[in-house]
């Protein structure tokens, strides 16, 4: 996001939002991208506490409010505990940013990717709704592998997790018209292949090669900033309708 756009999205400085997965990559980006824009932001982690700290460290530093919480989405207990720290601590919420995600985990049980890529997602929808006044966004970060899932090449080690992505997906689609009369939006940020992400890491270790042939075949890749400007953009802005898919490198197939 360049500077010239800052005073254009940065008409909220009292907006508060929620990031899932905020400890690292994408999630840690989207936070502090947020809180240059005078967005105090709640920050969900599972595992990575002192990562988590200093991301919170650093919104606090640039004058804005920050709450690390730790806790597991899949976990109904840890979503009630989370979302009463919210409300606690601000009574509203009026981005949320599903930007948590998994599913290539080893040892997990066989509907690990279900559980987190679906259930939890509508779970946390849910449990976001009583805090978010009209005019709030749900911004849901997908991959253009789970996005556009069946309608091209598949790497076999993802397909679990494209599934299981798109499944949720589609299911807060279907919450659109419930979303519509409380007049919160949905918005959908789908990239390619994020640069120096975990995901395509782990895809490389099962195919070798994979990420420099993509790179080839599109020019080139977004990297972690690109893409948690879309997310933030989506977020704060009133530009994208409810349902819009925002793009975030090539849709080539």
């Amino acid at each position: 996001m360049c500077e010239e756009d800052a005073p254009a999205l940065a008409n909220a400085p009292s907006k508060k939002a929620f990031v899932t997965g905020a400890s690292r990559g994408i999630g840690a980006s989207v936070a502090r991208q947020l809180g240059r824009l005078g967005v105090d932001v709640a920050l969900n982690y599972r595992s990575k506490g002192p990562r988590a700290q200093e991301v919170a460290d650093e919104l606090v530093a640039m004058g804005r409010e920050a709450l690390p919480i730790q806790g597991d989405i899949t976990n109904e207990v840890d979503l009630a505990a989370t979302f009463d720290q919210i409300r606690e601590r601000w009574s509203h919420l009026d981005i949320l940013v599903l930007n948590a995600s998994g599913g290539l985990e080893q040892n997990k049980a066989a509907d690990y990717a279900m559980e987190l890529n679906l259930t939890a997602q509508v779970n946390l929808v849910r449990r976001a709704l009583p805090l978010m006044p009209r005019g709030g966004c749900i911004v849901f970060v997908t991959s253009h592998l789970a996005h556009f899932y069946g309608k091209g090449p598949m790497y076999d080690s993802y397909e679990t997790v494209a599934i299981s992505k798109r499944a949720g997906e589609d299911a807060l689609r279907a919450m659109i018209p419930g979303l519509s009369e409380q007049g919160i939006r949905l918005v959908i940020v789908s990239g390619d292949l994020i640069e120096g992400t975990i995901t395509p890491k782990l895809l490389e270790r099962q195919s070798r090669g994979l990420i420099e042939k993509r790179r080839q075949a599109v020019g080139s890749l977004p990297d972690v900033e690109e893409f948690a400007a879309a997310i933030v953009q989506a977020g704060v802005s009133e530009e994208y309708a409810s349902g819009e898919t925002v793009y975030v490198g090539s849709t080539e197939l």
